[in-house]
């Protein structure tokens, strides 16, 4: 089962983890298992790598990828909700560097049933089959209100009415194709770059995966795990992503999170890490060349105190 995904800000991703031979990390987002693979040579020869996803199939794909490296490879099917149990039971209680790439893969965006892809057969979504309800689901039992409201919040599409009123009129809707169909019925064809469909395929893939609770509750557990001198390396594809972690470093790397008008600190706030990246590193214009699915990618470090 190979894989045909190619890592995002491979590379910067590399640098940002300062990978040193004997170290031991996590990869919450493996994939097809490119950063993986990364990783295990630069902490070659001893070096050990947890790897996590959701996704069995992505998983399985990762598996045959990171054969070669044998026991220095730890693959577990699993969100990364959970990294810190997960962690201890693999004993990696505390590690030198993590990594979250939060982006769809191509393995994933080509499967015909998983209802990614705007032509998609299947309208499911979900990254892990076996947990929570399809999108297949939300698009046609929510009320058109809910599903306005879905659509302006996580995919902050301002014509979450007019689609929504499209949806519902259009039900049942058996394929993300016929969804993709409804939405450009509804608002057009093409706005720039972007497909009239893509705000909305991306609100039901986070509702259906909750995607950012899930972000927002992995973060605080990233920190407990590094080691002192750490890294956390996180990839990130739209705003609401970024600025979630974007927000979590700027508390973490703070002593005082009191409102600023307070004239004496009274939160007992400590800093916890340093950020490596001022502004969020981008891909290279070769990269987009190359890979023009990388275009929204955004990476962000930070480094335990």
């Amino acid at each position: 089962m190979a894989t045909r995904h190619i890592p995002v800000l491979y590379q910067e991703t590399l640098k940002a983890l300062a990978i040193r031979p004997g170290g031991f990390f996590i990869d919450g987002t493996c994939g097809g298992g490119g950063h993986a693979e990364g990783i295990l040579n630069a902490s070659a020869p001893d070096g050990k790598l947890l790897a996590l996803d959701a996704d069995p199939d992505a998983l399985a794909r990762a598996r045959e990828r990171l054969r070669p490296f044998d026991v220095r490879a730890v693959l577990v099917h699993s969100s990364f909700a959970h990294m810190k149990r997960v962690a201890d039971e693999h004993g990696f209680g505390a590690v030198d560097g993590i990594v979250l790439d939060l982006g769809l893969s191509s393995d994933q965006l080509a499967d015909d049933l998983r209802g990614f892809s705007f032509n998609s057969a299947g309208l499911d979504m979900r990254f892990d089959r076996t947990q929570g309800q399809p999108a297949s689901v939300l698009v046609n039992e929510l009320d058109e209100r809910e599903l306005a409201d879905l659509i302006y919040h996580f995919g902050e599409e301002h014509a979450s009415r007019r689609i929504a009123r499209a949806i519902v009129a259009a039900r049942p809707l058996e394929s993300a194709q016929q969804l993709a169909e409804a939405i450009v019925g509804a608002v057009g064809g093409r706005r720039g770059k972007l497909h009239p469909a893509t705000r909305t395929f991306q609100a039901l893939r986070i509702a259906v995966n909750d995607e950012l609770g899930v972000l927002q509750s992995v973060l605080p557990q990233c920190v407990e795990l590094l080691k002192s001198g750490g890294r956390l390396a996180v990839i990130t594809f739209h705003s609401l992503e970024d600025r979630i972690v974007k927000e979590f470093f700027r508390v973490e790397s703070r002593d005082c999170i009191c409102p600023p008008e307070q004239p004496v600190c009274t939160c007992g706030h400590r800093a916890t890490c340093q950020v490596l990246t001022r502004k969020p590193v981008a891909p290279s214009q070769v990269e987009l060349t190359e890979n023009p699915r990388a275009r929204s990618a955004k990476l962000r470090a930070i480094q335990r105190l």
